[in-house]
């Protein structure tokens, strides 16, 4: 089953949030596993509204220590409180703005599973590594810092069609996607610049597992429309 998570990045504030929440809790999104990942300050209504529906919630981040003084970052075990079921780790927006880099992705990824929490961990080559030739070198790099685990999903997200309008081509997915189940045999799902006019032919290819969403994930019929079209590939 495909699985669908839409990255709110930093909109939607609680009240935003709550009015997404329970306009999608109405709608029937058989056929394909959905997350929401709001900010931090959402979350909370997002697991209240969303509670009794398939459709789980996750966060955007997420620290490696349990606790101490680590001011501004959040730990598994208060998202577990919270009743958070996951978190994005290493987004490529963290890398380039926070100064995540492979490894603390990796610490990160390991404390959240540890903790029980279900993990989409992000990978992905700029423009200037695809143009130098050394894609799969860094999905290799990158990949093999993770340990395989049964709530582990790795999210194939090339930087260069991070919110540019650009998108990989479908048979660039599946090579990407084909290398990193090489290294590591886990789901991958694709994130880049997705939306309705190209989710279908990008999560109809056989080692695309999904789809992680930006900005389409936003806007209800968008993110619906996306929803739709990996239910339809699974059928």
């Amino acid at each position: 089953m495909a699985l669908i998570a839409g990255n709110w990045k930093m909109y939607k504030g609680p009240a935003e949030a709550a009015e997404f929440c329970l306009r999608l809790r109405e709608q029937d999104l058989g056929g394909v596993d959905v997350v929401v990942c709001p900010p931090y300050v959402s979350l909370a209504v997002c697991v209240q509204l969303l509670a009794g529906t398939e459709v789980a919630v996750a966060a955007q981040n997420v620290h490696w220590e349990q606790e101490g003084a680590y001011t501004g970052e959040v730990s598994a075990a208060m998202l577990l409180e919270l009743g958070v079921y996951g978190a994005i780790v290493g987004h490529s927006e963290r890398r380039q703005y926070f100064g995540d880099t492979d490894g603390t992705s990796a610490e990160r990824a390991r404390a959240a599973l540890s903790a029980g929490l279900f993990v989409i961990a992000c990978v992905g080559e700029t423009e200037e590594e695809r143009e130098g030739g050394v894609t799969e070198d860094v999905l290799r790099r990158q990949v093999s810092l993770l340990e395989p685990d049964d709530n582990l999903v790795i999210a194939y997200e090339p930087v260069w069609a991070i919110g540019t309008g650009k998108t990989a081509t479908p048979d660039m997915a599946q090579e990407a996607h084909a290398l990193i189940k090489s290294v590591l045999d886990v789901p991958v799902i694709y994130g880049g610049s997705v939306k309705p006019d190209n989710a279908e032919e990008l999560l109809a290819r056989p080692h695309v597992d999904g789809a992680l969403v930006g900005g389409a994930s936003l806007e209800l019929d968008s993110f619906i429309a996306i929803c739709r079209a990996g239910a339809s590939t699974n059928s």
